[in-house]
């Protein structure tokens, strides 16, 4: 039994990794069965975010984990290996509560990846591939980020991803006010981003998706308008600050696209920032004149604001979660040794059946009952300490002095 977290994140790998290994929505679940097929594997989960991609398991094996990672995405092991991390056991579960309570994001105490991961384990869920193991863990794991969010001011000051992309557009332009926003997908990410860059009055938003219903949703929400993503390429053009974020497995906005819409634009700038992993805006277009292309990377300096009053919660968190970690492991280290227990519990219960069927004998033949259960409880008394009484009979020295210390212990005896 082998609790393993094997993933890459910001910290370890650059967007243009992550998105090498990132898993769709749509698919997740028959990755999920696809990994706990393989019989070292007896459950997973599978956390995938903008920020980072990680496998949570109960494996024997644990290298069979990134064996696996590496062949579903047709990648190098090699290629793979300098941006891993592979987290045994008590680690799995500190980074686990670390990941949900928002010590281990980008921004500093954001509370966006609990429900990320609270869907991940959903998917497991549906999948089937959460047994009583990441079960446990989970539960364990969203009662400490709850602990951790309800007792210290770590969500305080905190800069998310949305807040961090209109400051990021105000380097650029002096105010939101007056620039047309363009988003790109219409899921939990850009909804918030909507509702920020609202905030901050522009004079049009519009939102393109896959499906115009969800796009007409969000658009009626903040008094937008809604395209479908065939009508990008005729309206570019008309827009300052585009905000992408879709689950699309290949980029939507290329080089050449936007090339065309700048010329369009007469040299005015086109503020871009692709949340998406993998990327929605392909690599190249930031090359381009007056194309300001900004990665969810790139955010990582704009959120370092407000950190400096989140440390000294950081630092509570950590105790909460430490000391969570002792209980965790503890509830893990018992329940290891439930078949020992069940063992020696089936053990004495032959014997109680085999003199339990002795005595019923006894009394069918007329026998009186008290000599009969007298008869019963020293032979069930004999039968359970036989084993330990011949063990004590039979070592010598140091041995015996220790094993005597136990049995006293078990049998909770006071030595004269």
């Amino acid at each position: 039994m082998q609790i393993l977290t094997l993933g890459v994140n910001h910290q370890t790998a650059p967007v243009s990794i992550r998105e090498k290994i990132a898993f769709q929505a749509e698919t997740l679940g028959r990755a999920l069965l696809d990994f706990a097929g393989r019989r070292p594997v007896k459950e997973a989960a599978i956390l995938s975010t903008c920020n980072r991609t990680e496998l949570y398991c109960n494996i024997d094996e644990p290298a069979q984990a990134l064996d696996w990672l590496a062949s579903y995405h047709h990648l190098a092991v090699n290629d793979l290996k300098p941006y891993l991390y592979s987290l045994p056991q008590d680690q799995a579960v500190r980074h686990a509560f670390r990941v949900a309570s928002g010590l281990d994001s980008m921004m500093l105490g954001e509370a966006q990846i609990l429900g990320q991961m609270k869907q991940a384990v959903r998917t497991a869920e549906q999948a089937g591939t959460l047994g009583a193991l990441l079960h446990k863990l989970f539960q364990h794991t969203f009662s400490v980020a709850k602990e951790v969010r309800t007792t210290t001011d770590i969500g305080s000051s905190s800069v998310s991803m949305a807040a961090a992309a209109v400051r990021l557009a105000e380097q650029i332009f002096a105010t939101v006010r007056g620039q047309s926003v363009l988003f790109i997908g219409a899921g939990e990410m850009i909804e918030l981003c909507a509702a920020h860059f609202a905030a901050h009055h522009p004079k049009r938003i519009t939102v393109a998706n896959r499906t115009l219903e969800r796009a007409n949703l969000l658009a009626h929400r903040f008094q937008g308008v809604s395209i479908t993503l065939q009508e990008l390429p005729e309206h570019l053009a008309a827009h300052d600050i585009i905000i992408t974020s879709t689950a699309s497995p290949l980029p939507i906005l290329g080089k050449g696209m936007l090339e065309r819409a700048a010329k369009a634009r007469k040299h005015r700038p086109v503020f871009i920032v692709d949340l998406a992993v993998p990327r929605d805006v392909e690599a190249e277009a930031g090359m381009l004149d007056d194309i300001f292309l900004y990665t969810v990377d790139d955010l990582a300096g704009v959120v370092q604001d407000g950190v400096g009053s989140r440390q000294a919660a950081a630092e509570e968190a950590n105790a909460i979660i430490e000391n969570n970690v002792d209980h965790f492991m503890h509830w893990l280290e018992v329940r290891s040794v439930v078949p020992t227990i069940r063992a020696i519990r089936d053990h004495a219960d032959r014997f109680r059946r085999h003199e339990l069927a002795h005595a019923q004998r006894r009394l069918a033949n007329g026998e009186d009952p008290q000599q009969v259960l007298e008869k019963m409880s020293r032979a069930l008394t004999n039968k359970l300490l036989h084993v330990p009484s011949h063990a004590l009979n039979h070592v010598t020295g140091d041995e015996r002095e220790a094993l005597e210390a136990w049995l006293c212990r078990l049998y909770q005896i006071r030595r004269e």
